[in-house]
C-alpha cells in the first residue's frame, strides 16, 4: 500500500493507494486488503477509480463499495482512451444514477486532477452530499437483510453500525473468510455473529443471485450513460494483438524483444561503466593523497581504500549503468502495454507448473536484477505462487552475471573457432545458458508446487490494456528511483562490509598463506568434484554481496594480489585463467554454476523482506545452490567418462 499527500484550499490530505481490484469478494490478497481497509479503517472519502473504456466491469466494484460506505467519489479515468474508441460517458447522468459525486479524469492532464481534488475537498467539508443508491435485491433477500440487520443491532458496536447491511449480505452468502475477519476486527474473535448464520446449503444460490443482481444493474446503468460515436469491427489494438499474442509469433517476438533489451543493456552499459570506473580510480588516488596528508596509518588506510572503497566502487560502476538502462526500457514496455501480452503468452506454460502467467513478468525483471524481480513478485495475488516466483527468480542470469558469462564464453567457447564465427558461437553459448535458466525456472516451479508449496494455480484474469503513448519523464523517474536506486542501495549496504572482509582474507595470514588461500585449499577437493577449483568456489562465496566481484576475486587470488583486480583486456584474463589450469570443461562448469548458485545478498534480503520469513530466504539460498552443485558434478562426471 502506497502513501501520498496533497494540499488543497489550505487543507492537507493523506492518500492511501490500496491494491487495484475489480471486486471485494475476497478471492485474492488484493481484494482482502482493499476490503479490510475500506471496512475497518474508516477513510473520510473513498475514491473509486474506474476505467472509462470498460465502465460496466468497473461498476461492480462501485456497487460493492456502496454497501460499505456512503462517502464515495467515482473517478472515471482514461476518458481520452474512451474518446479514441468512440465512447462517450454522461458523467452527470452517471452521478444521478449512482447517487454519488462523479468526476472524469485524464491522468496526464493536471486540470482534471484538480477537479478530483476539489470533489474530495467538498465531500470532506460536506459542501456536497453522497447518498449512494444501493442495489435492491429480490424481495426475499431484502427481507432477510432487514431481519439480520435487526438482530445485529443488539450486538454490533455503535461505531460499526454503518456496516450493518454489508455484514448482513456476508452472512447471507456465508463467506466464512469474511465472517472470520468481521469477528476478529469487530467482536474480538468472540464469534458473535455465528448464531445468526443461515443454512450453508442455501449460500451458493444466494451468492449467485446477489452477484447476478449486481451485474444486471451494472449493465443497465452502463447502457443508460454510455453512447458510441464510432463503430469499428476491428481496431488497431486487436490487429496488433493477433500478432503479439498468437501461438505462432507471440513467443518468438517476445524472445526478439528480450534479445534487443539484452543487447542494448550490455553494449550500452560498457561506456558509462568504463567512465564510472575511471572516475572512481581517479577519486581513489585523491583519497590516498588525502589519507597520506592526514597521516592516517596504513593499517586503517588499506582496508578502507583497497577493501571497502574499491569493492563498493566496483559494484556501483558495474551494477548502476546496466540497471539504469534495463529498468527504463523495461518500464517503457510496461507503459506501452507489451508486458501484459508476455504474461498472456506464457500463462499456459506456467499454469502447467501450478503457477500463473504473472511469474513471466517477474522472471523478465530478473534479467535486469534478481532483487528487483523478487520485489516485482508483489503483483502476484496468491501467496503460494508469489513465494514460488521469488524462490525461482535467481535461475535467470541478472546483469551482474552477464559480463562474467560473456567473458568466459568468449575466451573458451568462442576461442574454439576464428573470425566472425567466434563471437557468434560465444553469443549462442550465452543464449543457451539463458535458455537453461528459463527451463530450470519452470522445472523447479513445478517441483515446488508438487512438494512443499502444493496447490492449484489461481485463476489468472488478465485485462490486456490498450497500447498507450508512454510518458517518458515518469518512466525515467519511476525506473531510476523506485527500482534502480532502491536495488543499488540494498547492494551497497552489503558490499561495503564485504569489501572489508575480502581485504582481510587476502591480507591476513595463517602460517605462510593468506586466509583466502587457506580457505581455497580446504574447498579444493570438493570443488574438483564439480570441475572447478578452490579459488573459484571461494570467489563465488565471497561474491555473495554482488555477482560482479566474482571474476575480480578469482583474478586477485591467482595473481596473489592484496586487492581486487580489474582487467578489461579479455586476452589477458584468458591467459591468467589458462595458466591456472582452466580448460573447456572448467569454463562450462563455471558458467553453469554462475547461473545456478545462491543469489546475491541483495536478492536474499529482498526474499526475506517480501516473504516475511527467514525460512523462504534460506530456501532461496539452498535450492539454486544444490541444483548448481549437482549439475556441475554431473557434467564433470560425463566429461571424465567420455573424454
Amino acid at each position: 500500500m502506497l502513501l501520498g499527500f496533497f494540499d488543497f484550499n489550505e487543507k492537507k490530505f493523506l492518500l492511501f493507494d490500496i491494491p487495484g481490484t475489480y471486486s471485494l469478494m475476497s478471492n485474492s490478497e488484493e481484494e482482502e486488503i482493499a476490503r479490510d481497509f475500506i471496512c475497518f479503517e474508516k477513510p473520510d472519502v473513498t475514491v473509486i477509480v474506474v476505467d472509462g473504456t470498460c465502465l460496466e466491469k468497473s461498476l461492480n466494484l462501485v456497487y460493492q463499495t456502496m454497501e460499505i460506505t456512503s462517502n464515495i467519489i467515482v473517478c472515471v479515468n482514461l476518458l481520452d482512451e474512451a474518446q479514441k474508441k468512440g465512447i462517450q460517458i454522461n458523467l452527470d447522468l452517471l452521478s444521478k444514477e449512482l447517487g454519488v459525486p462523479v468526476v472524469g479524469t485524464i491522468a496526464s492532464k493536471k486540470k482534471t486532477l484538480i477537479q478530483l481534488q476539489e470533489k474530495i475537498y467538498n465531500l470532506c467539508e460536506k459542501n456536497i452530499s453522497s447518498n449512494p443508491i444501493q442495489i435492491q435485491y429480490p424481495d426475499d433477500i431484502e427481507k432477510n437483510i432487514v431481519e439480520i440487520s435487526n438482530s445485529l443491532k443488539n450486538i454490533l458496536p455503535k461505531e460499526h453500525s454503518y456496516l450493518s447491511r454489508w455484514i448482513s449480505l456476508k452472512i447471507l452468502d456465508y463467506d466464512e473468510k469474511i465472517i472470520s475477519t468481521i469477528n476478529d476486527k469487530i467482536f474480538d474473535s468472540n464469534n458473535a455473529i455465528s448464531s445468526i448464520k443461515l443454512d450453508k446449503n442455501s449460500s451458493t444460490d444466494l451468492r449467485n443471485i446477489i452477484v447476478s443482481s449486481i451485474i444486471s444493474k451494472c449493465e443497465e446503468i452502463t447502457k443508460k450513460v454510455t453512447t458510441f460515436t464510432i463503430k469499428r469491427n476491428k481496431s488497431f489494438d486487436r490487429k496488433l494483438d493477433k500478432i503479439l499474442t498468437s501461438k505462432t509469433f507471440g513467443i518468438p517476438i517476445m524472445l526478439l524483444f528480450l534479445g534487443i533489451i539484452f543487447w542494448l543493456t550490455i553494449v550500452g552499459a560498457n561506456y558509462p561503466s568504463q567512465m564510472l570506473s575511471e572516475f572512481f580510480n581517479y577519486l581513489q588516488k585523491k583519497l590516498l593523497v588525502l589519507f597520506n596528508n592526514l597521516h592516517i596509518p596504513e593499517f586503517i588506510t588499506n582496508p578502507i581504500i583497497y577493501g571497502v572503497y574499491q569493492t563498493t566502487s566496483w559494484v556501483v560502476s558495474v551494477m548502476l549503468p546496466p540497471m539504469a538502462l534495463f529498468f527504463p526500457i523495461f518500464t517503457l514496455l510496461e507503459d506501452l502495454g507489451f508486458l501484459p501480452r508476455i504474461a498472456f503468452n506464457l500463462d499456459k506454460c506456467f499454469k502447467k507448473c501450478c503457477t500463473c502467467g504473472k511469474q513471466a513478468l517477474t522472471m523478465c525483471m530478473g534479467f535486469g536484477c534478481n532483487a528487483a524481480g523478487v520485489v516485482g513478485c508483489r503483483i502476484i495475488d496468491s501467496k503460494r505462487e508469489k513465494i514460488i516466483a521469488m524462490l525461482t527468480n535467481c535461475f535467470v542470469p541478472c546483469n551482474g552475471r552477464f559480463p562474467f558469462l560473456i567473458t568466459v564464453a568468449t575466451i573458451f567457447i568462442g576461442g574454439l573457432v576464428t573470425g566472425a564465427f567466434s563471437s557468434l558461437l560465444a553469443t549462442l553459448t550465452v543464449l543457451l545458458i539463458v535458455l537453461l535458466g528459463i527451463i530450470m525456472t519452470i522445472v523447479v516451479s513445478k517441483i515446488l508446487s508438487k512438494t512443499i508449496l502444493k496447490g492449484e494455480p489461481t485463476s489468472f484474469i488478465l485485462e490486456l490494456p490498450p497500447y498507450r503513448k508512454p510518458q517518458i519523464g515518469k518512466i525515467i523517474v519511476r525506473s531510476i528511483f523506485d527500482r534502480t536506486l532502491f536495488v543499488l542501495g540494498r547492494a551497497l549496504a552489503v558490499a561495503a562490509p564485504a569489501g572489508l572482509v575480502i581485504w582481510l582474507l587476502a591480507n591476513l595470514h595463517i602460517g605462510d598463506v593468506t586466509i583466502l588461500a587457506f580457505v581455497a585449499n580446504i574447498l579444493d577437493p570438493f570443488a574438483k568434484l564439480m570441475g572447478l577449483d578452490g579459488y573459484i568456489l571461494t570467489a563465488f562465496i565471497l561474491g555473495l554481496p554482488a555477482n560482479e566481484i566474482v571474476l575480480p576475486i578469482i583474478l586477485m587470488s591467482y595473481l596473489g594480489d592484496s586487492s581486487l583486480v580489474n582487467l578489461e583486456d579479455t586476452f589477458s584474463i584468458g591467459q591468467i585463467l589458462i595458466q591456472n589450469g582452466w580448460t573447456f570443461i572448467t569454463a562450462i562448469n563455471v558458467m553453469i554454476f554462475c547461473l545456478l548458485h545462491f543469489p546475491c545478498s541483495t536478492t536474499l534480503i529482498s526474499i526475506n523482506k517480501e516473504s516475511g520469513s527467514f525460512k523462504w530466504c534460506a530456501l532461496g539460498f539452498v535450492i539454486p545452490t544444490v541444483c548448481g552443485i549437482l549439475m556441475c558434478m554431473f557434467t564433470n562426471l560425463i566429461w571424465s567418462i567420455f573424454v
